[in-house]
This record gives C-alpha cells, structure tokens and sequence, in this order.
C-alpha cells in the first residue's frame, strides 16, 4: 500500500530530469512544466516531442507521463495522442467517457506515484460540475492497477518506474513495485 506524505522533497524539477535523462535521446520527448493547461505536442522537425504538465505540479507530471507511456507510436504523432478531451464541465454522459478513458493512465499514474513515494489520488477532472471519481471509476482504476503487476508493462513503463524507485525509494527494486499488495482499494 501506498503510504506516502506528499512532502519536501518531491519536486516536479525532480521529474523532469528522471523523464529527460531516460527519453529525450531514445524517444526524443521533452518534459517541460509551467503550462497553464496539460498538453502533448508532437516531434517536428524543428524540435523533439514535448509534454507540458500543469504549473509545476508533481502529481500533473505524474499524470501526463502516464498519457504518454499508454500511447502508442502513432497516437504519440498527434497532438494530444489525438484524444477526445472536453474541458471542466462536462455533462454526466461526458463524464462517463472521461472516466472510460481514463483507467489506463490513473492506474499507471499510481504506479508511478509508489514508485516515487508519492500520495496517488483518483481525479475525476470535473471540479466545476462537483463531480468526484465514481467508485465504478475507482474500482477500474484499482483492477486495472493490479493486473499491471502481473502483465508485461511496455519498456518505457518499467525504465521510468525504475528511475523513480532509485530517486524516491533507493533500495526497492521492480519487484517490490510490481506486487498486487503495492495497491490498496481502500486508499483511492
């Protein structure tokens, strides 16, 4: 289980380094913070692929790599992976395919945040509406989490998840991360 506080010294500038250091030569992926809203541009042939988190939030940095490691190479050629995205105020119907899209990349985030020692928290995105995360959605995030410690984890999952547990937690190795019990319904 995750039982991390959110403290001193997890810093976003901390991910941006561990991300650059693993993907900017072999992926050619920048991550860049201090963006007012998430988003993901593709390579050009003037500069790399970026992704911009939020501010300098470190559970948004968390989020958006997350994005980036579900998408494959051709959804990693379009901008924003070519994802349906509506904004703060989504309708219920909207919220549901929100939540439908969004298992995947929470439950990595959650991966990634216990790797880091890092307090993961389910998001629904849909603060203007008062929606919180459903227990259907928590319930997806949490299955999907587990089975991500006994499938195979693409090669840019286990390399980050690597390079957060021997910045954040040195001496946990893969195995440790990649155990069922790492992952508590009751904590979302």
């Amino acid at each position: 289980m995750n039982t991390a506080i959110n403290a001193a010294p997890h810093t976003s500038e901390q991910l941006v380094t561990l991300f650059n250091r693993c993907f900017e030569s072999t992926e050619n992926t920048r991550l860049l913070g201090g963006a007012t809203e998430p988003e993901y541009l593709p390579a050009t042939s003037e500069r790399g692929a970026q992704i911009h988190f939020t501010q300098n939030y470190f559970a948004s940095a968390l989020h958006e790599i997350a994005h980036w490691c579900v998408a494959g190479v051709a959804r990693r050629e379009l901008p924003d992976y070519g994802y349906w995205y509506a904004p703060d105020g989504r309708t219920p119907a909207q919220q549901a395919e929100f939540e439908r899209v969004e298992v995947q990349p929470q439950a990595l985030e959650w991966l990634f945040s216990v790797a880091a020692n890092w307090r993961f928290r389910a998001s629904a995105d849909n603060l203007a509406m008062g929606l919180g995360p459903s227990e259907h959605f928590k319930d997806a995030i949490y299955q999907r989490a587990v089975s991500l410690t006994v499938d195979t984890v693409n090669p840019r999952v286990y390399q980050f998840s690597r390079a957060l547990l021997a910045r954040f937690q040195p001496g946990q190795s893969t195995a440790w991360l990649f155990a069922p019990e790492r992952f508590a319904r009751e904590s979302l």
